[in-house]
């Protein structure tokens, strides 16, 4: 087989202690609204159903270990958030996955940042329309290194959190999640076909607000790692 044009490079992710492995992306999953406090500011309340959103895989924007990545403030927006979220890596996939059985398909985590033009996403919620030009722009997905299952230590107590220019901004913790990742892959996996190379965006809690270029930020998950970006 032959292609008429170059066969675009693969978006990756680098693998912590892993000198020159990645983990090939597949497709990136989102989850809306899935921390109790961050539903309140965003103006729901309740355990409702979960949602899902997408970004395509070369959303990604790649921090290697103990680097600040470099992100460009987008077009079109004079209103981007930062919401810093816990990363699910997938090993394997399947349909119809048991939470229960969830934990298996985990090959890592990630500590990544779904950025978001607010005002073109508050504009489509408005007209009822797919909030693709908020959510799923270039390099709207930074991610830190992943960082195999079995050298994470991911809980209930896990603390979740962001700094921007080393004031602290969002703080929580996994077990405030509405929906924990066994059932997060429950509900996905009813809906699509999960593969290998997944991953998941589980949620932001709250404390999310506007950044500007040279704002320097700082995502933390305890047991998993660290991400810096700085907006250019």
């Amino acid at each position: 087989m032959s292609h008429v044009i170059a066969i675009p490079a693969a978006a990756a992710v680098p693998v912590a202690g892993q000198s020159g492995a990645t983990f090939p992306v597949h497709r990136i999953y989102c989850v809306g609204r899935n921390y109790v406090e961050h539903a309140k500011e965003m103006g729901f309340t309740g355990r409702e159903p979960p949602f899902f959103f997408m970004k395509p895989a070369g959303a990604v924007l790649p921090v290697a270990e103990g680097e600040t990545g470099r992100m460009p403030y987008p077009s079109l927006t004079k209103d981007l958030h930062h919401e810093v979220e816990l990363v699910v890596a997938l090993g394997s996939g399947g349909k119809n996955i048991a939470a229960a059985d969830a934990e298996r398909h985990i090959w890592g985590y990630a500590v990544g940042l779904d950025m978001t033009r607010r005002d073109l996403q508050g504009e489509a919620k408005k007209l009822g329309r797919p909030w693709d030009t908020g959510k799923s722009f270039d390099h709207s997905a930074p991610i830190g290194p992943i960082h195999r299952a079995a050298e994470c230590k991911v809980g209930a107590e896990t603390t979740i959190a962001l700094e921007v220019n080393g004031t602290l901004r969002q703080h929580s913790t996994i077990g405030k999640l509405i929906w924990d990742i066994g059932e997060i892959i429950e509900h996905l996996s009813a809906a699509w076909e999960l593969q290998p190379g997944d991953l998941i965006f589980t949620g932001t809690p709250e404390g999310v607000a506007a950044v500007v270029r040279g704002d320097v930020l700082k995502a933390s998950v305890v047991g998993v790692g660290s991400l810096q970006v700085e907006l250019v």
